[in-house]
């Protein structure tokens, strides 16, 4: 009885084990991650020679936008490994980067477009990578795009927090938050419908950038003040503005010809009003006399 004790304790620890094993993440080439986390560090080291800080604060500035969004998806879901500490490159990269970028700065002095470029490819890698590790380890596709989320602009977030202003995508702006929700939300879908990891992984970036740059080109930003009552307001109703006759409703356009015939008519009664009031006074006159 003892054994089969032992053996079935040891049968549910292995299922317990296996349940939580997750299938593989998306491969993603070790310099493109470089690139990415050098790009998101060079955004933080400008923001804080902007800010007038110190090396010691740019530093800081630079992990945050470069591993910050990670770090918030791995303490969140509380499973697999922290990339910051997994991999061994990635916090390094982010502190030479920074280093380097603070004491040299005209290194990028001229490099405004590429820099664009390269930093909204890292939101649409880093919004893939996030969604795909909440999928991975087996959370719901919600789930996936809101790590995707955390994961794309979750650093930039995280700096502005550290700076004491709000954060940048809370602010109407060109789409940018709203370009990594599309991505990570292009990848879940593309993912459940069977399309290979690494397919996903292109077409969430692919479409991140797009999404941003058409933002850019065509001046789209995201609406704030929505208010729906307000703008029912300005609606004409047929019935609850109609006046007694059937006439027009309240708040229509008139033609031109209607405009027309409305200031002849009220010319015609401003005339006729002053003419009552020339007899009014020539009749005064008269009597005075």
């Amino acid at each position: 009885m003892t054994a089969s004790l032992v053996a079935g304790l040891t049968t549910v620890a292995a299922v317990t084990a296996n349940a939580g094993a997750p299938s593989q993440l998306v491969a993603i080439p070790l310099w493109i991650e470089m690139v990415a986390i050098v790009v998101a560090s060079v955004s933080g080291v400008l923001t804080a020679r902007e800010k007038k800080l110190d090396l010691v604060g740019a530093v800081c500035l630079a992990v945050c936008c470069s591993l910050g969004g990670g770090l918030l998806r791995d303490m969140t879901l509380q499973v697999g490994n922290v990339y910051i500490l997994n991999q061994p490159l990635a916090l390094p990269a982010s502190i030479i980067t920074a280093a380097i970028v603070f004491v040299i700065p005209s290194l990028i002095e001229k490099q405004d477009r590429l820099i664009a470029v390269l930093d909204i490819f890292a939101v649409g890698l880093y919004a893939a990578t996030g969604a795909d590790k909440a999928l991975v380890y087996g959370f719901s596709p919600l789930i996936g795009v809101v790590m995707g989320f955390f994961t794309g602009v979750g650093g930039g977030m995280l700096r502005d927090v550290l700076l004491g202003q709000t954060p940048y995508i809370f602010q109407r702006s060109n789409l940018y938050a709203v370009a990594a929700i599309a991505g990570a939300l292009s990848y879940v879908l593309l993912v459940a419908a069977g399309v290979d990891h690494m397919i996903a992984l292109i077409v969430c970036v692919v479409l991140t950038m797009s999404l941003r740059f058409l933002s850019l080109r065509y001046d789209i930003k995201s609406p704030t003040e929505v208010d729906l009552s307000r703008m029912a307001e300005h609606v004409p109703h047929p019935r609850l503005h109609r006046g007694e006759g059937g006439g027009r409703p309240r708040g229509s356009t008139l033609s031109a010809g209607e405009l027309a015939d409305r200031r002849e008519r009220t010319l015609a009664d401003i005339e006729r009003r002053r003419g009552e009031q020339r007899g009014l006074m020539r009749r005064f006159r008269r009597t005075k006399r």
